[in-house]
This record gives C-alpha cells, structure tokens and sequence, in this order.
C-alpha cells in the first residue's frame, strides 16, 4: 500500500488531488471546486448543465439512472422515480406523517421511531443510500470534467440539520465513495463565497435568504475571528420556486374556463403547463408579458397580476425572517449583511421586498444557484491548507462515538470537528424492564466497533423499569480545547446520571491515525453494506420481539387463523434474518406490518368502546 502523509491539522489526508465542494440539494445538486487561478468554480460536465436534478430513477431491468436524464420519469414512471429525498435524511416515519402525499413512491411506515425507508419494486432504500447515488453521480462528474480522481469532499446542509441528519449526510457521502472532510452549513458557506468570514479580525452579524425550488429557510449568523455561529434560523420546508409556478399554472386553467382536477389528471398536459409556467416566470426578469399557447390553451400572463399572485408566498417568508430575527434577539439596524440564496430569489418582487425589509441592498451579485458550492469549495481549499491567511481552528483527527445494537459504531462527534465542542444523541431500552445500559465509548471511522479503538466503557445504572422504548437516555460528549473527552449519559424521565473522562488522543500515534483513516476509505463500500444488513437485522429481531409480545398480551383478542397466520410471517422473517439479504429481511418486516396493522387498530377500538362504558382494560 502506497504510504500517504496525514495534516494532523485537518486529519485529512494530504495527497495532489482536488478536494471539491457539495451542495446537496432538495430540488438540485452542484459541485465546484478551486480552479487554477485559485478561484471557486462550478462544474458543468459534457454541456449536461450545472445543475444536477436531485432524482434517482430505478428502471425495470434494474439500472439507475440519476440527474437530468431521470428527471423526465418524474411523469412517465413516477412511483419508480425518487426526488426531494434530502427532505427524508434522518427523518423518522413520524416526521413525514404529515407529508406523506407529497411523495409520489412509497415511504415505507411501520408505525415506529425508525428512520424512514423508500420502497422501489421489491427493493428497499434508505434516503441515505438514494442520496449516496446522487453523490455518486456528482463525483462521475467532476472526474470525468477535471480528468482526475476526486476522494474528498465537503458537503453543505441546512443550518437547521440535526446531528442526525449531517451524520446521515456523512454516511450518504462514504456509500459514494467520498472521505467527507466537513459538513457545513449552507448559510456558512454562501458567506464565504461572498468573502464574509475569511478576515479573521471582521466581526458581523448577517441575513442569509435562501429561497429553492421546494424549499426556504433564514438563517441569522454571527462571525467573529472567522468563527461562525448561528443564532437562529426560520423557515418554511414546503414553500419555493415550485409554489411560484403552481400558481401561474392555476390561473391559466381559470383563465381558459378548464376543468382543474382534469388538467391535473392528465400528468402530460399537467408537466407542460408546469415547465410553461417556469418559462414565463424566468423570463420576467426581462419582460414584463408573456403570451403563448399550449395546444388550445392560452397562456398569458402579465409580470403585474404574476406579482400579485405571488405576494402572498413573498410575505409568509418575511414573517419568517421577523421570527428569525425575535429569535435571535435582534433588530433590522444590526443586520450588516444580506445574501440571497436559490433560484427563486431572481424573482424581482423577492428582491425587492427582502431589501426593503432589511433596509438595506442584498448580495445577488453571485449566481443564487451556486453561490452555496461555491462557498463550499473555498471551505475545501481552507482544510487543503492552501489558504495560508486564515487560521484553522484545532480539530479532532478520528470520529468518536459509541456502540449500538449489533455492534453497530454510532458517531456522536465527527472527525475534523473543530475543539472544543459539544454533541448528542438520545437512546432508548430494547427490552422491556430493562434497568441497565451499557455504554462503550470507541474512536475510529469504521462502521463496525471491532475494527475501531475502545475508548472506555460504563454502566448506566437504575433506569426505572419500563417498556421496551420508553425511558429517553441523552447521552453527550464534550470535547474540550485539552482533548480532554467527557461522556455523560442522563436518563430523563428519572434524572440517573452517570459520566466519565478519557483522553481520545492518548497512546495513539499519528502512523495509527493515517493507517485507521486508510481503512476506513479502502473499506467503506464493504462497511456501508454491513452496517445496512446489521441494521435490517436488528429491526427484523425488534419487530419479531414486539409481535411476539402483542400475541402474548392479546391473543383472546384474535382468532385462531390470525394467530396461526402471524406465525407464519414470523417464521418468513426468522428464516429471512438467517441469511445475507437486507431486502429480504426489510420484506418480511414489511409484509408482517401490512398484516397485523389492522389487529392493533381493531383492539384499539374495543379498547375505546370498554373504556366508553366505564371499564378499564389491561
């Protein structure tokens, strides 16, 4: 193996290859990087376009097809074609229940806290592995344009991302085939491509207005010696571009006296009045009327009465900047800066009235749709070392984490976290009554505990005895600027605590850093795979756990077939978790959900009717 020198700086390793900047997007995705002259620039590969259309097409002989190509069968195939999935990174099924009509595939809901699942065919993905495809195809690109392999990568996210979504991200990057140096946020990032925050001596408060295609958020930044803090963030994560056409589209179905549920009907003419509406909406920025015909259908349309039309989406994003800034405790007067951000801002009455609003003139200067790749190749050439004005903060080399069921590596602080700092999860008991949690503390990038470094290990004792998911363990880590690791676990709903300190760094050499960092790239697709496959065993002997223990519980209340037919099924999903094939296992889970839903509902409702009557049941 080829010997590479590590930036214990950085911990990234330093080798003469791009390191290139991510924006994964809801609605698109781009990647840049630093050009010879030493500026950001976007890819366009082959002339397919800087944009890259956020969709994964799954076709019937089983090939994938991701970007521009796959967008096209957001008519044709819809239930096979998969968008917006960043909007599923680290959700659970309770997190979309509401939303679950937006999506035209099928989100897999087994009435639970885990993480959401995409059905396609008889295959099942999680959004990480979908946003790892699209990752992927970013990756092609770049090569292919810069005619050099590209490893490394920072990637933006929302300011308003949990943990355990940019960890999500993370995982998404590694399945790609991407050592992910960095997540940063995206209002981070579209200040650094304006310049703001790479004088270490500025100190500045800003307004980042970022309004895409489905999505908005505010955020309210405060930089001080090239140290970014976000104070607050507001938003809207169903209100975009896409509202804007919608809109044009409803007025022209008025317009020509058309039947509106028969136009949505039919998804050719709906697409073609859609991508019409987009047109019209473009080209006001240097018109001020459009007037065209699809088939017997006028579109025409005035920027005045599209203005008008619009105002009302314009003005719910205002109020969400005035509840960003009572959140941040601030006044218009303190904002030094405004940077517009997404596609949509080009629109003039956004323009218009977010520099009214903030009493200033806003940064557009930078294309919208890219300033945050932009950003996030300069964050990329920072941790290159090739910026040799701005100081980097210390970070930590290796991720730290703890284990999970199957021995599983959960990462609680990533490596290349800047120190000190502070991060948590929250966990929960397997088994009902369980009184004891073990908690094992390993540093290292690879998925599975055993190939990583044991840090420490402590019992949480005294949990009050509870059901299976019921007691809430907050389990932190706090880094400090001495390297010095504090784990503190914390079980809510009785206040037991229980913490100890190690020192990550100690007894490990900087040869053992390079060569477990090495590792954790020659062996990530293998990694990603086991830790997908332990994942769906582990749900597959929870579900198992749980039915079994309904069936106890609730037998009386089920006919013999019911019973006889529910062993069944678990005996599909036992023999399921005896062999290698995550879909496999994901469909037995899947067909026992299907089936015994409707026992749960039914003891539900008997459950009601005694109750009506005055009695209690167990």
């Amino acid at each position: 193996m080829a010997k590479v020198s590590i930036n214990l700086a950085t911990g990234s390793i330093q080798k003469e290859e791009l390191i290139v900047g991510i924006d994964l997007g809801t609605t698109n995705s781009l990647v840049a990087f630093i050009n010879p002259d030493k500026n950001p620039q976007v890819i366009n590969d082959t002339g397919k376009g800087v944009l890259v259309p956020s969709v994964v097409h799954f076709g019937a002989t089983g090939d994938i097809t991701v970007g521009n190509e796959a967008k096209d069968y957001l008519i044709t195939d819809p239930q096979n074609t998969v968008f917006s999935v960043k909007r599923l990174l680290g959700r659970s099924y309770k997190d979309i229940e509401n939303y679950k009509d937006f999506f035209s595939y099928k989100v897999i809901d087994d009435d639970s806290e885990s993480l959401v699942k995409i059905k396609v065919g008889d295959k099942f993905y999680t959004p990480i592995e979908l946003s790892g495809l699209i990752l992927k195809e970013l990756k092609v690109r770049a090569e292919h344009a810069l005619k050099t392999p590209v490893n490394r990568a920072v990637i933006t996210v929302p300011a308003y991302f949990n943990d355990s979504q940019r960890q999500a991200t993370r995982d998404a990057g590694k399945l790609a085939g991407l050592d992910v140096l960095r997540i940063v946020n995206e209002p981070t990032a579209a200040s650094l491509a304006y310049g703001i925050g790479l004088n270490p001596d500025e100190t500045k408060t800003i307004a980042v207005y970022d309004l895409g295609g489905g999505t908005f958020d505010v955020s309210i930044l405060q930089i001080q010696n090239g140290i970014f803090e976000v104070l607050s963030t507001n938003g809207n994560t169903f209100l975009g571009g896409d509202d804007f056409d919608r809109v044009i589209v409803d007025y022209w179905i008025e317009k020509n006296r058309l039947n509106k549920s028969e136009v949505l009907a039919d998804n050719k003419l709906a697409q073609k009045l859609r991508l019409k509406a987009e047109e019209a909406k473009k080209a006001f920025a240097h018109q001020s009327m459009v007037n065209d015909k699809i088939g017997d259908i006028w579109c025409t349309i005035t920027r005045d009465t599209f203005e008008e039309l619009i105002l009302p989406k314009v003005e719910e994003t205002i109020t969400c900047c005035k509840n960003a800034l009572k959140d941040a405790k601030l006044d218009i007067a303190q904002i030094d800066e405004v940077i517009m951000v997404g596609g949509s801002t080009r629109t003039t009455l956004v323009k218009k009235m977010v520099a009214e609003f903030f009493g200033r003139p806003v940064h557009d200067e930078l294309n919208p749709d890219e300033v945050v790749a932009l950003g996030a190749a300069i964050q990329a050439d920072i941790l290159a070392g090739n910026r040799k004005d701005i100081l980097l903060l210390d970070v930590t080399p290796l991720s730290l984490g703890i284990e999970t069921m199957g021995g599983l590596m959960d990462v609680i602080i990533p490596r290349n976290s800047k120190v000190p700092t502070k991060a948590g999860r929250q966990y929960t008991t397997s088994k009902d009554g369980q009184v004891n949690m073990k908690i094992a503390v390993y540093q290292g990038e690879r998925d599975l505990i055993k190939e990583n470094r044991k840090l420490a290990e402590f019992d949480l004792k005294g949990i009050p005895s509870m059901p299976a998911g019921f007691p809430k363990v907050d389990i932190n880590f706090l880094l400090n600027a001495d390297g010095i690791l504090k784990i503190q676990a914390v079980e809510l709903r009785s206040g037991v605590k229980q913490e100890v300190e190690v020192k990550p760094t100690y007894g490990i050499t900087d040869d053992q850093v390079e060569q477990m960092l090495m590792d954790s790239i020659t062996h990530a697709k293998d990694d990603v795979s086991q830790r997908m496959l332990i994942e769906a065993r582990t749900e597959g002997e929870q579900m198992i756990y749980t039915v079994e223990r309904f069936i106890q519980k609730n037998g009386s209340f089920l006919s013999v077939e019911e019973v006889a037919e529910t062993d069944e099924y678990l005996k599909t999903l036992k023999a399921a978790l005896a062999g290698g094939d995550k879909d496999l296992i994901h469909k037995a889970i899947d067909a026992i959900n299907e089936f015994t839903r409707p026992f749960a509902e039914r003891l539900m409702d008997q459950a009601i009717s005694v109750a009506m009557k005055g009695k209690s049941v167990e």
